[in-house]
């Protein structure tokens, strides 16, 4: 009776589990393929089974839910995207219903709303612009008055908020110079400043914040340091010291990643603390190569011919330009 009850009690764990992150389902997913995909595992996972999920969550706007029956969002819609990126295999979806849901959230200002409820965030911006740069739509939306946004929300410390006048954070700089980097408008940004900014973040532990004052978070080893990759800056933060802050948060017994060391692990973070190894180049691991853009393994933007702007790459450029005697037009 006790072992009935047992198996019981964890049957109903489980369910609740299940049903407590059906909200983020889509996204999950994109976390734990893309952490598999850049370990060299994608092929363990049952490719049909998750082309015919995402295929269920299309909704007859072209919008993607989080799950089944879930309202559609930016949010889900491109992380749908990049997981039917890594199996070749968009003609899952209606991506001409999909192209005219994104357009249809982009409001007169340049913003994106996230779904047809109206919240307005630099983040949406991002999820549009990378979901029509992946599907080679990117001529489908106002991409002057995109950019003009996010620079409308870029702050005195070189930052960007959620909005204009909101608070600099990491995880919404990655997505404003994910978008400048997508569009090619990556010369709008205080690369000094804001570098500076990106590298205060990091704390004696060696971890990464995301604003001043607060704790250190593996999730923000990624959004951080994936923004200095992007601007060319990312000697400026300790990298030994950084690598060892997340080792320590890898649990030794399921191997997955927490926030911070001690903490009960998840697919969130797990992603972001590979993603940051990659970038670091961490060479104990046998880790794939991450795009910085679009926290998606390089061989897929490959073959996919996506070239991202990064300054460290316009910098080196110049540099070889200049060396070789060679001048601008």
């Amino acid at each position: 009776m006790y072992l009935v009850v047992s198996i019981y009690n964890f049957c109903y764990f489980l369910f609740q589990t299940y049903i407590m992150t059906e909200h983020l389902r889509i996204s999950g997913m994109y976390w734990g393929l893309t952490a598999l995909d850049i370990t060299h595992n994608l092929h363990k996972i049952d490719k049909e089974e998750v082309l015919s999920f995402i295929k269920q969550c299309q909704h007859e706007c072209g919008g993607i839910g989080a799950s089944i029956l879930h309202d559609p969002h930016l949010l889900h819609t491109l992380s749908a995207i990049q997981i039917l990126c890594y199996y070749k295999a968009l003609d899952t979806i209606n991506v001409e219903k999909v192209v005219e849901y994104i357009k249809n959230r982009q409001k007169d200002d340049g913003s994106f709303e996230g779904d047809k409820w109206g919240e307005i965030d630099t983040r949406f911006s991002f999820c549009a612009i990378a979901s029509l740069a992946l599907l080679n739509r990117l001529n489908e939306v106002n991409i002057e008055k995109a950019v003009s946004f996010i620079k409308s929300c870029m702050n005195f410390d070189g930052g960007f908020g959620s909005k204009p006048g909101s608070e600099s954070h990491a995880g919404l700089i990655y997505c404003c110079l994910g978008t400048l980097s997508i569009t090619g408008h990556l010369h709008i940004v205080k690369a000094d400043e804001l570098g500076w900014w990106l590298a205060e973040r990091q704390l004696p532990s060696g971890g990464l914040n995301g604003r001043p004052e607060k704790l250190p978070d593996v999730c923000y080893s990624w959004w951080v340091l994936a923004s200095l990759k992007i601007l060319g800056r990312l000697n400026w933060i300790n990298t030994n010291k950084m690598i060892n802050f997340i080792l320590y948060c890898q649990d030794a017994e399921t191997g997955g990643f927490s926030d911070r060391p001690g903490d009960m692990v998840d697919p969130f973070h797990t992603l972001f603390g590979l993603s940051a190894l990659s970038l670091l180049g961490y060479t104990k691991a046998d880790l794939k190569t991450i795009n910085p853009t679009y926290c998606m393994p390089q061989y897929i933007m490959d073959e996919m011919n996506l070239k991202p702007d990064r300054l460290d790459l316009v910098e080196k450029t110049d540099h070889l330009k200049g060396w070789a005697g060679i001048e601008e037009d």
